[in-house]
This record gives C-alpha cells, sequence and structure tokens, in this order.
C-alpha cells in the first residue's frame, strides 16, 4: 500500500491491518540471546545509521531473540534491563509486527505473546517500505506504570525510555549488519485500534529492522581492533590501529619538541652573566 492511500484511509478512520500471512502462535518461546563476541561498541558506533531499503527475508529466530534482548531484556540480577526506565517503572511495551501476528515482547519470560492475530506492518508507519520489512517494532508506553510521575510528564519520561531502547536496536543492527529506521510519521489511532489498547497505552514510536538489499554484513569504514574501551594509548603496540598510531607519534613528537625547548631555556639560564 502506498503512502498516498495510507494518507486516505488514515484520515477516513479505515486504515486496517492486512489478514495474517500464516497461523499465529499464542506465544513463541524465544532462544537464548547471543552474548558472547560481537562488535565493538566503537566500531559499532561508526556504522550506525539509519536506512529505508528492506529485504522481505525474515529474521531467524535467533537473530530476533537477541535483538530483543539487546532492545530491552534483562541483563542482570533483580530483572535490570538492558535500556534505562526512570523510577524502574519499566512503562515500554515493545510490540513486535510479523507478517503472521502482532506479539509483545515479555523481557522476564523472554518470549512472545500474541497481540492480534493479523498483519500490522502498514499499519506501523506511513512510509511504503513497512509494508513489506520483515519486522516492525511499535514501541507502547503504559501510563498505569508510571503513577509515581506527575500525569503531565508521563510521556516526556516514556520517550525518554524508548530513545535509550531504539539506539539499543541501532547499535544491534549496526553490529549485525542490519537496517533499521526510527519512525514518528505514524498513525498512532490505527495502530491502538488494531492491538485493542486501553486507553492508559500510548503509541509512541516505530522502528523497522531488517536485512539491506544486499550484502548481510557490516563493512566497516575504517575496522579497528575490537577492544573493550578503543582509546589511543591501552592497546598493546601490536594492535595499535594506524589512526591512533598517528596520534600517538603526533603527541611523540609535541612532548620531544617542548623537551627540546626546555633544555635549550635551561642551557641559556646557566650561561647568562650574573
Amino acid at each position: 500500500m502506498n503512502t498516498l492511500t495510507k494518507l486516505v484511509l488514515g484520515a477516513m478512520g479505515a486504515l486496517r491491518p492486512a489478514p495474517s500471512h500464516g497461523d499465529a502462535a499464542r506465544s513463541i518461546q524465544l532462544p537464548p540471546p547471543e552474548l558472547g563476541g560481537g562488535m565493538g561498541l566503537m566500531e559499532a558506533l561508526t556504522l550506525r545509521h539509519s536506512s529505508r531499503e528492506y529485504r522481505s527475508e525474515p529474521l531467524p529466530l535467533p537473530m530476533l531473540s537477541s535483538l530483543l534482548w539487546a532492545a530491552d531484556g534483562v541483563n542482570r540480577d533483580g530483572a535490570g534491563r538492558t535500556a534505562p526506565s526512570a523510577l524502574d517503572a519499566r512503562e515500554i511495551d515493545i510490540v513486535v509486527a510479523l507478517p503472521d501476528g502482532a506479539y509483545r515482547f515479555d523481557p522476564a519470560a523472554h518470549a512472545l505473546e500474541l497481540l492480534a492475530a493479523a498483519d500490522l506492518r502498514r499499519v506501523t508507519g506511513y512510509q511504503d517500505f513497512v509494508d513489506d520489512a520483515p519486522l516492525d517494532l511499535v514501541y507502547i508506553a503504559d501510563h498505569s506504570r508510571m503513577k509515581a510521575v506527575p500525569v503531565a510528564q508521563r510521556t516526556v519520561y516514556a520517550s525518554v525510555a524508548t530513545g535509550a531502547i531504539a539506539q539499543n536496536v541501532y547499535l544491534f543492527c549496526a553490529a549485525s549488519g542490519l537496517s533499521t529506521v526510527l519512525r514518528a510519521w505514524i498513525n498512532r489511532e490505527a495502530i491502538a485500534h488494531a492491538l485493542g489498547l486501553a486507553p492508559d497505552q500510548e503509541v509512541l514510536l516505530s522502528q523497522t529492522v531488517g536485512f539491506p538489499p544486499g550484502l548481510n554484513r557490516p563493512t566497516a569504514r575504517s575496522r579497528a581492533p575490537r577492544s573493550p574501551m578503543p582509546i589511543c594509548g591501552i592497546y598493546a603496540p601490536e594492535t595499535t590501529p594506524p589512526w591512533c598510531a598517528s596520534a600517538i607519534r603526533a603527541a611523540a613528537t609535541r612532548a620531544s619538541r617542548r623537551s627540546s625547548r626546555a633544555q635549550k631555556c635551561r642551557l641559556a639560564s646557566s650561561v647568562a652573566p650574573t
């Protein structure tokens, strides 16, 4: 469905999901996320970008599992998450719109629970590409979990939490060779109607994820060695990347020049007449 048609249907209040492409399971237990290895943070940041071109190829279930864990999964005892939440409200629900249905991600169980047995992808945004991309994430704020936050500030608090989750998704996609884009141009009323949301649930943003139309692997503009802290001065000499080695040499040259000037000044002062 093209953008113009969506705009017209949206204005008429008639933008609806497509039929499910298969039998939607009531729940999907996700496999454990892959937590080992992976690209370094600084390298992933160099690759982070938005993309609006996707193949229709679905994400393998293990990759979807790791993506959702990176987004807002449980990463420590006490049910702490990979994304922050003010007052530990955990007010953001991630809805995963797949061709066969829309599911809510349950971080504690690391599972998907069916919300609607329909293809909601075309409802998640006015853009053309959302219809065919394999996966759209919808971020929903549940105001009933933010009772300690003043009512007038709840959307702001929830938007901050959503931004953190969305950036986690961006970094995972950069490190995994996936494309993604965060979208605010969406019909929130149509999404809420399709999901049967309660009045205290607010649709905030959507984010499309999928394989780019080409190679699956990231192509770094400059690949630094993987290191927990890729900062000049902490690499082993044999693994120091060119860009860092150049900076070190330049710093050493400046220090040598300063030392030479200081020595000349001391020599001059020692021979000066008294």
